[in-house]
């Protein structure tokens, strides 16, 4: 308290005025500076208030602008997503039509097969490379080729299957990513200034929003067109491959129809001849019997002639002349010999000529057995086979 108790320094009445004079004007500035302080923030208010009201304005309508895009990019994905279910199940029916395709080529294939190694069991003359034959063979060419064409165009489908499941993973992937955002912006419009919200990091531009929803519309787009080129070459190939299959089924038919009249004619014809060589065996084995029977005729009169002939040999001296009995005997007896020689001769060659008659019934008999093999092969085995072969439309 001692500084209390202290003389006070006195001021001039002057100094007094001057104080009492700068409290007046610094309380005067400072109320001016808080007025206009006041109305400046009062201004910054109203224009704050105005701006958030202008801003939330143009970010309600930038909203409702952002769902109108999501709703429309969703329509165009649900569009897209549509197309590629429909196109994941069209490609399923047909992947199934091409399996039972592929299966039903087996058992053409397996008959050709059967009919080609049954035909190589045919003997002779007719081991021959026929027009069957080259039916069978171009059969085969065409099932093998068309088979593997099927095998091809069904490992494409289920690639193309895979590649749309793929898609259609991502289209509603983004399907529900579009809905979430659609969500989320229409609770965003009906937020109010109060309302507090954490923000997500890892925005991505519009742009880009928009092009990767674009990007998954085109891939859908060009993953459908590819669906719809592979199920046209698809369906072109099974109506082909049934149409092919068909046509060298009747191709097959009518070659072992024809070579079935053709073996059988010749197999008449083989009949006919033969026949024929057992009616003639049997006239020159009666035509041998009557030579033989002939031969022997003449052997009795040809041995009285030559009796004779030697008993008039023994005539004495002159008694023994060349009369007309002894010319007549001597004629008789050369003309005998020549008939008897003639008739030998003939029946020498009627005896080859039937050796050869026999060998060629023995021929005839053995190649009717082949043709009658070969009608077996053809008329019972191979058509049968082929009549138990049904080409279904796939």
């Amino acid at each position: 308290m001692s500084h209390l108790t202290k003389a006070a320094s006195k001021f001039l009445p002057s100094e007094w005025r001057q104080a009492n004079q700068e409290h007046y004007g610094n309380a005067n500035a400072e109320l001016s500076r808080s007025e206009r302080l006041i109305a400046a923030s009062k201004r910054l208010v109203e224009e704050s208030d105005k701006a958030v009201q202008r801003m939330q304005q143009d970010v309600n309508k930038r909203l409702e602008q952002r769902i109108q895009d999501i709703r429309f990019w969703r329509q165009e994905l649900n569009l897209s997503l549509e197309n590629m279910v429909l196109e994941v199940e069209a490609l399923l029916t047909l992947r199934t039509r091409l399996e039972r395709a592929l299966a039903g080529c087996s058992e053409p294939l397996d008959v050709t097969l059967q009919c080609l190694a049954e035909r190589e069991n045919r003997v002779g003359i007719d081991l021959v490379h026929d027009e069957v034959e080259k039916e069978l063979k171009k059969q085969k060419e065409v099932i093998e080729s068309v088979s593997a064409l099927l095998q091809r165009t069904l490992e494409q489908t289920t690639e193309q299957i895979r590649l749309n499941r793929s898609m259609k993973y991502w289209l509603e992937k983004d399907l529900r990513d579009k809905f979430q955002a659609e969500q989320i912006d229409d609770h965003c419009c009906i937020l109010s200034r109060s309302s507090h919200r954490n923000l997500r990091s890892g925005f991505s531009v519009f742009w880009e929003w928009e092009f990767f929803s674009e990007q998954n519309v085109r891939k859908a787009e060009r993953e459908k067109n590819n669906s719809a080129s592979l199920r046209a070459l698809a369906e072109s190939l099974l109506e082909q491959t049934g149409s092919d299959l068909r046509h060298m089924q009747l191709a097959v038919e009518a070659a072992l129809e024809r070579r079935v009249q053709e073996t059988k004619a010749a197999k008449q014809l083989l009949e006919d001849r033969l026949y024929k060589v057992l009616e003639e065996i049997g006239s020159l084995e009666m035509s041998m019997a009557t030579l033989r029977a002939a031969i022997a005729d003449k052997r009795a009169p040809l041995s009285v002639a030559q009796a004779r002939l030697e008993v008039r040999g023994r005539r004495p001296h002159v008694e023994l002349c060349q009369d007309d009995a002894q010319v007549q005997l001597r004629t008789e007896v050369r003309e005998l010999s020549s008939h008897v020689q003639r008739m030998s001769e003939t029946l020498s060659l009627s005896e080859a000529e039937l050796q050869a008659l026999t060998r060629r019934q023995l021929d005839l008999e053995e190649e009717i057995q082949v043709k009658a093999h070969s009608l077996y092969v053809d008329e019972v085995v191979c058509t049968r086979l082929w009549q138990s072969v049904v080409i279904h439309a796939f």
